[in-house]
Formats: structure tokens, sequence, C-alpha cells
């Protein structure tokens, strides 16, 4: 729970506050005093009088009620301290600095059990234990530095480990980002980072409070609450952004499937964010970045004017933001000759706009004139300007600055000499700016955000699945693990995903009865073994009877052989879509190019089920390998519509059925007709 005595307490006491600043405790004390607390500061320290000029009592028992109570003394000491403030002291509110709890021994989980129980009985908020504090435009309950600029519009920022919080501002504070609010969670019993985003849609003011969300995650314990409320403030206007630690190791057992294969834990945290509209970031430098985007201006559109005087630079930035998807266009015609008269000899401007080493603040402000006024194809501009040693650079971010304020297309200042022009660049962040030092971060930075979708909608589609098929035949399932092509078939029937005619059989004439029904050619496959291809359980093209008799001879001579299946032979592009289910989040689905292949290059694309069209869709153009799909050199594309709608149903039927716990739908064949499941294995588990 987070309360108010939380967030604007009129009176905090730091038990284990402390004279020495280079320590948790003193520098608790030092932090509240600079920033500029307005309530009733108190200290207890047994041995000291007074503490940073505070008069200090020696034992908390003499302490007046008070409403915050941040402890900064050994763990094994805090639970006593927290039941004996909250029974006799009326504090409704604790921030747990010190370590040694559960993230540590047993011991320590029970210490820690103790203040979680004591602060449910007496209905107070804990932030921690084991954090460095929360730092708010009221309190700075913080012992570390920086102390980033704070202001109401500011990011509020939401990190799962102190010590990378503190790197994270190290990272935001050379670039100027400002902040409204620091939350670090510790081991986030009672207050982890989804129920502080759920505080904050549920109390959301557009007007007053931050637009911006970063979040520093290492564990998410409740996917459908960070789902839920982080939707809820995107929806209301808000952007977040956010690194997910720690998800590169999956903890599941051993894969048999191409899905078990590449699905993972990171898939799902990918899955999640996409669903929700999180920008996702790999990096402190990225997430900070990202940030500061998020300060600038909204646009739509992806031409950017890049304006410079370094060539280099310049071209560099032209290869990233390509690179990520979005265009630098040539300027040409009479707006551009005007623009070339007015700038130095030799200058260019055929974008980047390159206004020579020698080129000063008047040079630069034609050519933003230029981008904002003349240039109607251009969204936005990037400036990059550093220090050449010729020009004076005051000057230059003076005019830079007016024109952020004046010009409607986004400026994105790119100022490299962060220490030979330090004290320039420190005077425009005082500005109120944000400071991108490189240009290949932003450029990384700016295609994240151009590639998150929005939040997905809440409903379910619902049309075209026979859910009472759907139960009928999991129902029927006895046994655990991968189950019979004819269940495979039933339930992909149930959800009206096309599938080529087969038949399987141990008997050789019925199958050559059916081979001669649907017409040759037709392919063989063994039923039994898991990957097929492995232990050549698949002929292909098989054109009379003779060939596929004996093909059924050596296919049953198989280890783990059952039968043989025989299908009509079709052709097609092979595409491929799997599900796994991942423990709190669900059902991951992911799509890609088929065949052999798609474990090896791992061309996927994922996404939390149940899905929309809209993320169908997203998912499917998101593939490297999407011109192959949307048609290419002259080849037809393949029924994307079709693809996406596949997508749609595997992931509503997976809503309904829990019990599966992968399938893997490979290859399906597509032309641009349709699209066709030509193999699939379930595993269902009850």
């Amino acid at each position: 729970m987070i309360n108010r005595e939380l967030l604007a307490p009129e009176s905090i006491v730091v038990i284990g506050g402390s004279n020495n600043v280079h320590k948790p405790g003193g520098a608790v004390v030092r932090n509240l005093l600079q920033g500029g607390y307005k309530g009733t500061l108190r200290i207890v320290n047994p041995k000291e009088d007074e503490v940073q000029g505070i008069k200090a009592f020696h034992d908390a028992k003499e302490l007046p009620p008070t409403e915050l109570a941040i402890l900064v003394v050994a763990a094994k000491y805090c639970p006593d301290y927290v039941e004996l403030m909250a029974k006799e002291k009326g504090t409704r509110a604790f921030i747990i600095i010190s370590a040694g709890f559960g993230e540590e021994t047993k011991a320590g989980a029970e210490l820690e059990q103790r203040i979680l129980d004591t602060c449910k009985e007496y209905g107070c908020a804990l932030i921690g234990p084991n954090c460095i504090g929360l730092l708010t435009r009221w309190h700075h309950s913080v012992f570390t530095r920086p102390i980033p600029n704070l202001d109401p519009k500011g990011v509020d920022f939401i990190s799962g480990s102190g010590a990378t919080a503190v790197f994270i501002l190290e990272s935001a504070v050379t670039k100027g980002l400002p902040f409204n609010s620091v939350w670090s969670i510790g081991n986030g019993k009672q207050i982890g980072i989804e129920t502080v985003l759920e505080y904050m849609d549920e109390h959301f003011d557009a007007e007053r409070d931050s637009l911006v969300k970063l979040l520093y995650i290492e564990n998410i314990s409740d996917p459908d609450k960070l789902l839920f409320h982080a939707t809820s403030l995107i929806r209301k206007g808000c952007r977040i952004a956010a690194i997910k630690a720690g998800s590169s190791e999956s903890g599941s057992r051993a894969a048999s499937s191409h899905t078990g294969a590449i699905a993972s834990s990171d898939s799902a945290v990918e899955a999640l964010f996409r669903k929700a509209g999180i920008v996702r970031c790999h990096s402190r430098e990225e997430l900070t970045t990202v940030g500061c985007i998020f300060t600038l201006p909204r646009f739509n559109g992806k031409n950017f004017a890049i304006v410079t005087h370094a060539g280099g630079p310049g071209v560099m930035l032209t290869d990233a933001l390509s690179k990520g998807g979005m265009t630098v266009p040539p300027l040409t015609g009479d707006a551009a000759d005007e623009l070339k008269a007015q700038l130095l000899p030799g200058s260019s401007v055929s974008n980047p706009i390159d206004i020579l080493a020698t080129g000063g603040a008047e040079q630069l402000a034609t050519a933003i004139d230029f981008c904002e006024n003349r240039f109607d194809d251009i969204d936005a501009i990037m400036v990059i300007f550093g220090t050449p040693g010729l020009v004076k650079i005051f000057e230059v971010y003076d005019v830079l600055h007016k024109k952020i304020l004046e010009c409607k297309k986004p400026i994105f200042p790119i100022l490299p000499s962060v220490s030979t022009a330090g004290p320039e660049v420190q005077e425009f962040l005082k500005r109120g700016h944000v400071n991108f030092s490189d240009e290949v971060t932003l450029a990384t930075a700016l295609s994240q955000i151009m590639q998150t979708p929005q939040p997905a909608p809440l409903e379910v589609q619902l049309y075209g699945i026979d859910f009472t098929k759907l139960h009928n035949v999991i129902m029927d399932v006895k046994e655990n693990g991968y189950v019979e092509p004819s269940v495979v078939r039933q339930l992909l029937e149930s959800a009206g995903i096309p599938m080529v005619p087969e038949l399987v059989s141990t008997s050789k004439e019925e199958l050559a009865a059916f081979a001669q029904h649907v017409g040759y050619p037709v392919v063989a496959k063994v039923v039994g073994p898991v990957h097929k291809s492995d232990v050549g359980g698949v002929t292909l093209n098989i054109r009379s009877k003779e060939v596929l008799n004996a093909e059924f001879d050596r296919m049953m001579q198989i280890p783990d052989a059952t039968a043989v299946m025989v299908q009509k032979m079709i052709k097609g592009t092979e595409l491929f879509i799997g599900a796994k289910y991942e423990p709190r989040f669900g059902h991951v689905v992911l799509c890609g190019l088929g065949g052999i292949f798609v474990e090896v290059l791992k061309d996927v694309s994922s996404g939390l089920a149940p899905l929309g069209y809209d993320e169908a869709y997203s998912m499917i153009r998101s593939l490297r390998g999407y011109k192959i799909i949307k048609g290419t050199r002259g080849q037809k594309g393949l029924n994307e519509q079709k693809y996406a709608e596949i997508i749609v149903r595997l992931s509503t039927l997976l809503r309904f059925a829990t019990e599966i716990k992968e399938i893997d739908i490979n290859p399906l064949l597509a032309d641009a007709d349709g699209v066709t499941a030509v193999d699939a294995r379930i595993l269902i588990e009850k």
C-alpha cells in the first residue's frame, strides 16, 4: 500500500542517523536537509546528542508521534523498531535502507516477514528493505547521489535495484533529464514496481502528474497487474520505457520442439511489453536516452533533417536512422538552392546539411529556419554541434535554445563536446533542455520507440472458435504429453485453422486408398518420433502406390514409430507459428518464417495471448524476413491476412485451453490465396 505518510509526511525520523555523511545514516540526513524538507525532522542515535545540527534522541521510545520512519540500522533490530513505531508512535510509513533480509538468508527472510506482518496489522506502507530510499519533491529520503533536478513534469523512475538506480541517475543527469520521483523498491515484498504503477494509475492527474515513467525491473511478480496499469497509463497519455534484466536464461526444461527451443522468459517479457506498449530498452544509456526523447514534443512521421558542422557524425547518424527504419530524405529544389546560397561557400544542403566547421550561430539559425518553414516533408530536426575551436559555443547554443522554443518541429540537440565545452553544455541544460551526446545511441533509441506498438485492445476475439469441441477434446485426453495426430487435428479444427488433408494409419492399403482419393503427389511422415526430419521420417513428392508402400515399410522400422501419416502434397512458402506456456505470464505466441531453419535463424516475433488483429499484424511486420511475406523481386506476396487470422485464432484457443503447454505448427504453407497447416505438435499437461 502507498499512503500520504509515505509521500508527504509531516514528520520524519531517521533511526540510525549520524554525523558521518560517508555512511548511509549520515547521508540520508544530509540529503533530507539539503533537499529542503519542510516538516519536522528527528534523529535517533544512542551515542550522539546532536546530528548535523538536529537534537538527537538516544532511544526511539522517547520520540513523539512521527509519520515516517527511515531505518538505517542492522537488520536484526528492524522488526522491533517497526513494531514500536507502528504500535506506540503512530508511524504509518517505513523506508528500510538496511540489508541482510530475505535477499541473503533464511533467517533474514524471517525478520522481513515479521516486519511485513506488523505493517499489515497497523496499515503501514513499506519501502524496502535493502533499498536506497525514496526521492520526491517533498522529501529526499535517499542516502545516495546524484540528486537529479526535480520537476513536476520530470520522469517518474522506479527501480528494482538500488545500485543500478544510482548508475541510471548518473546517466540521466549528464543528459539533463529531469525527475519527478525516484522509487527504489529493494526487496519489494509489500510495494513492488507493479504496486507503484497501480498507485500512479489510480491517482493519475494529467494536469499535475508526470507523463513519463522509466522502469528498471529484475523480477515481474505480477505480469497481469503490470500489463493492466501500464496499458492504462499509456492510454491516459503517459509514455513508459523499461529494462528487464535477467531474462537470458529460460530456466525451463530441455526443449523438445522448435517452440520450446526458441521461447523463453525473455520472449514472455518481450510479448508483455509489446502488448502494453512499453518501449523495451537493454542498457542504461538507452533507457535514459528514450526518457529524454519522451520529454520532447511528440511527432508523427519518420523523415529527419540533420544539421551539422562535422561530416562524419552526420553520416553515422544517417546510417543509424536508416538502419532503424527512418529516413533522411534528400533536400532539393528552389528551397535547397536558396539555403545553399545563404550558407558559407562549400556548405552542403543535400541532407545532412553541413554548415562547415567555420559555420556559427547565424548559419545554424538559417538552416533550422529552412527545415522548419521551407521543407514540408521534414518531421523533425537533429542538430549536431560540438566545439570546433573556431566559433563561440555559448552564442550557438543560445540560438539552439531559442529555436527549440520557437519551432513546431522537434529539435534533437546532439552536443558531443561534454568535456571541452562542459560549461557551455551545462548552461544549455540549465535552461531546461536535454542533450543526446551520441548520435547513434539516439537513433537506436528512436527506432525502439518507433517500433513499439500502441497498447493492445483488451477484448478477446471469439469469432470462429468452437469452444464446445475444444473442451470435449481436452477432456478426452487421458495422459500428459504430446498428443496423437488425430487429437492435434481436432484441436486445430476447433480453432478454425485450415489443415492439409491427411490420414494416419498402420495399414498400407488404407494409406494407398487415401492417396488415390486425394491425388498424387503425396507426403509420407513417420508418427511417433518428435523430430521426424532428424530420423529420416519425411518423404516428399511421392507419385505412385509402389513408392508409397516402400516408404511405409521403411518408416515403420524407425525406432519409436507407431504409424505413418500421408498428406496431400501442397506447395508454398514455409511459415511458423508456435506457443509456449510461461508461468505467471500465460501463453507466449511466436510467429516467423518456417521450415527446418526456424530454430537456427530465430527470426521470430512474440506476443502474449490473447492477441488482437493489430497485434498479429505488428508481430508479422516486425520480422526481419517480412519482405518475403510482403513479396519481393517480382514474386507475389503471401496472404498476410490469413496468417494474422491464424495467429489470432490460435491465441484465442490457448486463452481457453490452458492445459496446452506447448504447440508447434511448422510448417504452414502459404501463398497469395491462403495459409494451410501441414505439421503440428501439441503438448498437453493437465
